[in-house]
């Protein structure tokens, strides 16, 4: 881990951060995104397509064009939580969180003793393969991000229990399952949801929690940007190619 690269992140994270999700398998793709200045990317492993071999060839390719490589996981099973770690993930992002309960178990199985009981191996590329010193990968593998996400009707209704939580560094707001369980699905821009998420940010800025949300559109993160939400997730890449692709061919088509 590039402990001067995620000092910066976090850092900057203080005001805002902009990402994106991917699904590729390609880790070309995630390097170029680097390049282009996203400060971090969500390598998806729920709806995502990529297996660990690959998972660990996108945080390579991240760490190369110095952007924040984030694993967001099934769940927040140990089994899943180490893997994304044990391979070199800069910080996983937990789906479907809906209680304090399930935020200390994240934590607990994320960190090494004293924060956690994470279950310890050596011989992982995050610590440099047994290369790097027990006590400093100790203390370096707990730096690493702790993201949670609140999606349900559920997780909304014990906020405040899961704010209380100590080492969530960013809660993320999942717009598009927030909808579907306040009524209506997929109306993001409903009155019903934005009053939900603004509720959320309020909350998490009294226990001093960054917010993180998606959009599918520059309006939208600006928006959020300007709400004060400091982790901002444009799109997916798989979008953004073919947004860019078609705006291409029209040009084309209307020389």
């Amino acid at each position: 881990m590039n402990l001067n690269l995620l000092n910066n992140f976090k850092k900057k994270l203080a005001g805002n951060v902009f990402g994106v999700f991917s699904k590729t398998t390609d880790s070309s793709i995630i390097e170029i995104l680097g390049l282009a200045g996203f400060d971090f990317i969500i390598l998806d492993n729920e709806h995502g397509y990529t297996n660990y071999e690959t998972l660990k060839n996108h945080i390579r390719a991240a760490e190369l064009s110095n952007i924040i490589p984030i694993v967001r996981v099934p769940n927040g099973e140990a089994e899943h939580v180490s893997k994304a770690l044990d391979i070199g993930a800069y910080g996983i992002q937990v789906p479907n969180i809906n209680s304090k309960i399930q935020v200390e178990n994240v934590i607990k199985v994320a960190k090494f003793h004293p924060e956690g009981e994470r279950g310890v191996c050596k011989f992982v590329r995050a610590a440099e393969f047994s290369g790097l010193e027990k006590k400093r990968y100790f203390n370096q593998a707990n730096k690493a991000l702790i993201l949670i996400q609140v999606e349900g009707e559920e997780g909304l209704n014990n906020i405040d229990e899961i704010l209380e939580v100590k080492g969530i560094d960013v809660l993320f707001i999942g717009p598009y399952d927030l909808s579907q369980a306040l009524g209506v699905p997929g109306d993001i821009m409903n009155e019903k949801v934005l009053k939900a998420i603004d509720l959320i940010v309020k909350k998490a800025k009294i226990k001093s929690v960054k917010v993180g949300v998606f959009c599918d559109s520059m309006e939208m993160a600006t928006e959020w940007k300007n709400k004060g939400i400091n982790y901002v997730s444009y799109s997916v890449d798989y979008g953004i190619l073919l947004d860019c692709s078609i705006k291409s061919v029209k040009r084309w088509e209307n020389k």
